[in-house]
Protein backbone atom coordinates (compact mmCIF):
# COMPACT_ATOMS: atom_id res chain seq x y z
CA UNK A 1 0.00 0.00 0.00
CA UNK A 2 3.13 2.44 0.70
CA UNK A 3 4.70 1.55 -2.55
CA UNK A 4 1.32 2.82 -4.05
CA UNK A 5 0.69 5.95 -2.33
CA UNK A 6 4.20 6.92 -2.77
CA UNK A 7 4.01 6.09 -6.57
CA UNK A 8 0.85 7.71 -6.82
CA UNK A 9 2.54 11.19 -5.06
CA UNK A 10 5.71 10.74 -7.44
CA UNK A 11 3.71 10.46 -10.47
CA UNK A 12 1.96 13.92 -9.36
CA UNK A 13 4.97 15.27 -8.76
CA UNK A 14 6.48 14.67 -11.91
CA UNK A 15 3.16 15.66 -13.47
CA UNK A 16 3.33 19.01 -11.68
CA UNK A 17 7.41 19.71 -12.35
CA UNK A 18 6.49 18.53 -16.67
CA UNK A 19 3.48 21.46 -16.76
CA UNK A 20 5.19 23.60 -14.96
CA UNK A 21 8.49 23.81 -17.14
CA UNK A 22 6.09 23.51 -20.35
CA UNK A 23 6.42 27.40 -21.00
CA UNK A 24 10.45 26.85 -20.81
CA UNK A 25 10.19 23.89 -23.25
CA UNK A 26 7.83 25.55 -25.40
CA UNK A 27 9.87 28.91 -25.34
CA UNK A 28 13.43 26.17 -26.47
CA UNK A 29 11.19 24.59 -29.31
CA UNK A 30 10.28 28.17 -30.60
CA UNK A 31 13.87 29.37 -30.39
CA UNK A 32 14.79 26.03 -31.94
CA UNK A 33 12.48 26.41 -35.35
CA UNK A 34 13.16 30.23 -35.39
CA UNK A 35 17.05 28.96 -35.70
CA UNK A 36 16.56 26.15 -38.18
CA UNK A 37 14.13 27.98 -39.78
CA UNK A 38 11.59 24.79 -39.40
CA UNK A 39 8.05 26.35 -40.06
CA UNK A 40 6.38 23.07 -39.64
CA UNK A 41 7.86 22.84 -35.62
CA UNK A 42 6.96 26.44 -34.78
CA UNK A 43 3.41 26.45 -35.97
CA UNK A 44 3.49 23.21 -33.55
CA UNK A 45 4.43 25.60 -30.59
CA UNK A 46 1.91 28.79 -32.00
CA UNK A 47 -1.74 29.03 -32.07
CA UNK A 48 -1.75 31.24 -35.56
CA UNK A 49 -5.60 31.12 -36.11
CA UNK A 50 -5.83 33.24 -32.22
CA UNK A 51 -2.56 35.01 -32.46
CA UNK A 52 -4.22 36.60 -35.89
CA UNK A 53 -7.29 37.26 -34.15
CA UNK A 54 -5.70 39.20 -31.02
CA UNK A 55 -3.20 40.98 -33.28
CA UNK A 56 -5.97 41.87 -35.76
CA UNK A 57 -8.40 43.22 -32.64
CA UNK A 58 -5.27 45.40 -31.44
CA UNK A 59 -4.94 46.80 -34.68
CA UNK A 60 -8.24 47.94 -35.15
CA UNK A 61 -8.62 48.99 -31.47
CA UNK A 62 -5.54 51.56 -32.21
CA UNK A 63 -6.76 52.89 -35.21
CA UNK A 64 -10.04 53.60 -33.79
CA UNK A 65 -8.51 55.15 -31.26
CA UNK A 66 -5.75 57.34 -33.40
CA UNK A 67 -9.15 58.29 -35.22
CA UNK A 68 -10.41 60.14 -32.56
CA UNK A 69 -14.39 60.65 -31.81
CA UNK A 70 -14.79 63.05 -35.00
CA UNK A 71 -13.94 60.99 -37.72
CA UNK A 72 -15.57 57.76 -36.17
CA UNK A 73 -19.10 59.93 -35.79
CA UNK A 74 -18.96 60.80 -40.02
CA UNK A 75 -20.51 58.73 -42.07
CA UNK A 76 -17.01 59.05 -44.54
CA UNK A 77 -14.92 58.01 -41.36
CA UNK A 78 -16.43 55.43 -40.36
CA UNK A 79 -16.48 53.94 -43.89
CA UNK A 80 -12.20 54.85 -44.14
CA UNK A 81 -11.88 53.29 -40.82
CA UNK A 82 -13.69 49.62 -41.52
CA UNK A 83 -11.03 50.29 -44.70
CA UNK A 84 -8.59 50.28 -42.63
CA UNK A 85 -9.64 47.72 -40.79
CA UNK A 86 -9.73 45.68 -43.45
CA UNK A 87 -6.31 46.72 -44.90
CA UNK A 88 -4.71 46.13 -41.25
CA UNK A 89 -6.32 42.73 -40.82
CA UNK A 90 -4.75 41.56 -44.65
CA UNK A 91 -1.49 42.92 -43.52
CA UNK A 92 -1.56 40.71 -40.20
CA UNK A 93 -2.37 37.29 -42.00
CA UNK A 94 0.55 38.43 -44.27
CA UNK A 95 2.95 39.25 -41.07
CA UNK A 96 2.04 36.76 -38.70
CA UNK A 97 4.04 34.01 -39.97
CA UNK A 98 7.16 32.12 -38.92
CA UNK A 99 9.78 35.18 -40.63
CA UNK A 100 7.61 37.51 -39.18
CA UNK A 101 7.04 35.92 -35.47
CA UNK A 102 10.92 35.53 -35.55
CA UNK A 103 11.95 39.18 -36.10
CA UNK A 104 9.14 39.94 -33.73
CA UNK A 105 10.49 37.78 -31.33
CA UNK A 106 14.28 39.56 -31.95
CA UNK A 107 12.76 42.78 -30.86
CA UNK A 108 12.66 43.92 -34.54
CA UNK A 109 9.45 45.89 -35.79
CA UNK A 110 7.17 43.67 -38.39
CA UNK A 111 6.62 47.32 -39.97
CA UNK A 112 10.40 47.19 -41.25
CA UNK A 113 9.77 43.54 -42.72
CA UNK A 114 7.39 45.32 -45.24
CA UNK A 115 10.27 47.48 -46.30
CA UNK A 116 13.02 45.26 -47.29
CA UNK A 117 14.76 44.41 -43.86
CA UNK A 118 16.27 41.27 -43.41
CA UNK A 119 13.72 39.33 -41.58
CA UNK A 120 16.46 36.94 -39.84
CA UNK A 121 19.09 39.21 -38.90
CA UNK A 122 18.91 41.19 -35.76
CA UNK A 123 19.03 45.64 -36.27
CA UNK A 124 22.34 45.08 -34.09
CA UNK A 125 25.25 43.46 -35.32
CA UNK A 126 25.78 40.49 -33.33
CA UNK A 127 21.99 38.53 -33.86
CA UNK A 128 20.05 37.69 -31.03
CA UNK A 129 18.11 34.49 -30.41
CA UNK A 130 14.57 34.98 -30.19
CA UNK A 131 13.65 35.35 -26.80
CA UNK A 132 16.85 35.49 -25.31
CA UNK A 133 16.44 38.45 -23.34
CA UNK A 134 13.01 37.99 -22.57
CA UNK A 135 12.05 38.80 -18.53
CA UNK A 136 9.57 35.60 -18.01
CA UNK A 137 6.72 35.70 -15.59
CA UNK A 138 3.58 33.13 -14.62
CA UNK A 139 0.50 34.74 -14.40
CA UNK A 140 -1.61 32.00 -13.38
CA UNK A 141 -1.14 28.03 -14.14
CA UNK A 142 -2.48 28.49 -17.17
CA UNK A 143 -1.00 31.82 -18.34
CA UNK A 144 2.44 32.92 -19.20
CA UNK A 145 4.50 35.34 -20.78
CA UNK A 146 7.73 36.52 -22.10
CA UNK A 147 8.61 40.13 -22.68
CA UNK A 148 11.14 41.66 -24.58
CA UNK A 149 12.04 44.94 -25.78
CA UNK A 150 11.36 46.54 -29.37
CA UNK A 151 14.18 49.01 -30.95
CA UNK A 152 12.64 51.70 -29.15
CA UNK A 153 12.80 50.27 -25.62
CA UNK A 154 8.80 49.59 -25.36
CA UNK A 155 7.59 45.83 -24.32
CA UNK A 156 6.55 43.33 -26.56
CA UNK A 157 5.12 40.79 -24.34
CA UNK A 158 4.34 37.28 -25.74
CA UNK A 159 1.88 35.55 -24.51
CA UNK A 160 1.82 31.51 -23.92
CA UNK A 161 -1.48 29.50 -22.68
CA UNK A 162 -2.01 25.98 -21.61
CA UNK A 163 -4.34 23.63 -23.24
CA UNK A 164 -4.00 20.40 -21.25
CA UNK A 165 -0.63 19.87 -20.40
CA UNK A 166 0.38 21.78 -24.15
CA UNK A 167 1.49 25.09 -23.51
CA UNK A 168 1.42 27.44 -27.27
CA UNK A 169 2.20 31.23 -28.35
CA UNK A 170 -1.21 32.41 -28.54
CA UNK A 171 -1.20 36.24 -28.12
CA UNK A 172 1.20 39.00 -28.41
CA UNK A 173 0.48 42.29 -26.93
CA UNK A 174 1.84 45.34 -29.12
CA UNK A 175 3.31 48.34 -27.71
CA UNK A 176 0.74 50.35 -30.25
Amino acid sequence: MRKLVFGAVALACLLLAYVAAGPWLTIRAIQDAVRTEDSRALSRQVDFPALRQSLRAQLSDAMVREAGAELQSSLLGAIGLRIAGSAAGAGVDTLVTPVGLSALMRGQRLWSLAGGASPLRAPDPAPTAPLEDAHYRYHSPSRFTATVRDERGRPIEFVLTRKGLQWKLSDIRLPI
